[in-house]
C-alpha cells in the first residue's frame, strides 16, 4: 500500500530535523511530504537541505501564509495525483507523537479514516495550559452537539484511506483555516466513511509557538454555524460520488 505522511510548515525551523528524525526510526515503508508556506524563518531552506540526502522526502512551496486548512487540502489532492492509497497527517511542532504511526496505518485496515483523540483517556492534554484545553474541549463540545460528529473533530493527526475515498468528497470542504479539521470529517462522516478513533497524548510545544491566534477561533465558529445548515445540501452532493471507479477522478 502505498503510503504517503504528510506535514504543513510554517516557521519550524526548530523542529523540522527534529521531527524527520524521529520518523525515520520508526524503519517505515512511506513517503514524507512537507509543505512549507514560504516560512520566513528558513525552514523551507532546511527542507530543501535535508530532501537532497533522501529520496523519500518530497518537499513542496508555497508563496506564502494560505492557511493550514488549504494546505492539507493542497496535500491531499496531490496525493490522489501521485497514486496514494493511504495518507497520514501529523503536525510539525513534536506534539504528535511519531510512535503513534504505525498505529494509524495498521488501523485503516477496516477504517477509511482513523482519528487520534484527545478524548479517549483523561490525561492526554495534561501539559498544556488552561486556556487550550478549555478551546479544545469547547471545540470538541460543539462538533458533537452541533454538527453531530461524535469523534475528536478539531486534531491534525489523522490517516485517510484515499483509495476509499472519492476525491471529490474533500472538494466540498471550503475551509482554507483550521475549521477544515471538523468540516472534513462531518463531510467525511456524511459520506459513509468508516471512522475509527485511537487515544493519543499531546505534550506541549517545546519550541516555536503556536499558529492559532483568535481570529481563527471567531473564524472556525462562524463556519461551525454555517455548516449546521449545510447538511442537506451536502447530502445531495455526495450523493453524486458513488460510483467505486471514479475515486479518483
Amino acid at each position: 500500500m502505498k503510503t504517503l505522511l504528510f506535514i504543513p510548515t510554517y516557521n519550524e525551523q526548530e523542529n523540522v530535523q527534529r521531527i524527520y528524525e524521529l520518523i525515520k526510526a520508526q524503519n517505515l515503508d512511506i513517503d514524507l511530504l512537507f509543505l512549507d508556506d514560504n516560512s520566513p524563518d528558513g525552514t523551507g531552506r532546511i527542507l530543501d537541505e535535508m530532501a537532497k540526502h533522501d529520496p523519500r522526502l518530497c518537499v513542496l512551496h508555497r508563496t506564502g501564509k494560505l492557511g493550514i486548512g488549504s494546505a492539507h487540502q493542497h496535500a491531499i489532492q496531490w496525493a490522489y495525483d501521485q497514486g496514494y492509497s493511504l495518507v497520514v497527517s501529523m503536525d510539525c511542532d513534536l506534539t504528535h507523537p511519531p510512535e503513534h504511526i504505525p498505529e494509524f496505518i495498521q488501523s485503516t485496515t477496516d477504517s477509511d479514516v482513523v482519528v487520534g483523540s484527545r478524548f479517549m483517556h483523561g490525561e492526554s492534554l495534561a501539559e498544556w495550559n488552561f486556556l487550550r484545553k478549555f478551546l479544545t474541549h469547547l471545540g470538541h463540545f460543539l462538533t458533537r452537539h452541533v454538527l453531530r460528529v461524535p469523534y475528536d473533530a478539531t486534531g491534525a493527526f489523522r490517516s485517510y484511506r484515499l483509495d476509499r475515498i472519492h476525491r471529490g468528497v474533500f472538494r466540498l470542504v471550503k475551509s482554507s483555516g483550521y475549521a477544515f479539521f471538523f468540516e472534513s470529517l462531518h463531510v467525511l462522516c456524511l459520506s459513509g466513511a468508516r471512522v475509527k478513533e485511537i487515544p493519543i497524548e499531546l505534550p506541549i510545544r517545546t519550541h516555536g509557538q503556536s499558529k492559532m491566534k483568535l481570529t481563527d477561533v471567531l473564524a472556525s465558529l462562524q463556519r461551525l454555524l454555517q455548516l449546521y445548515g449545510r447538511s442537506f445540501y451536502l447530502k445531495s452532493k455526495l450523493s453524486k460520488l458513488n460510483q467505486p471507479e471514479s475515486h479518483n477522478a
